[in-house]
């Protein structure tokens, strides 16, 4: 399944828009790699601990925005957008959002 950031694809044309699809990934911080993390955060550098934890919310999301797409008879899902929040608790959300469409080579 083709999943694009653009509302278009270069030699294909959309033949139905099927609807908004989404998927959600909420993921927990634990305490160790909190404390990791601020210590990286004093000394300078990146966090690998949560970059990992954001890679892996991003996939759950995209993952689950292209079944519901599948499930709807999708072969591409475009205009798609991430949203990454921060909830209390240590808790973080990622939300893929997208147009579910079926498409075809242009003629």
């Amino acid at each position: 399944m083709i999943v694009s950031t653009t509302h278009t694809l270069q030699g294909k044309k959309v033949e139905r828009y099927l609807g908004v699809v989404s998927g959600e990934a909420i993921m927990g911080a634990n305490v160790v790699r909190d404390f990791l993390a601020s210590v990286t955060d004093v000394i300078g550098g990146r966090s690998s601990s949560y970059e990992n934890k954001l890679a892996e919310g991003r996939e759950i999301a995209l993952r689950e925005m292209q079944e519901k797409a599948q499930r709807l008879g999708a072969n591409a899902v475009i205009g798609v957008d991430l949203d990454f929040e921060t909830l209390r608790d240590g808790m973080m959300m990622c939300v893929a959002t997208g147009t579910a469409v079926y498409m075809k080579d242009e003629e």
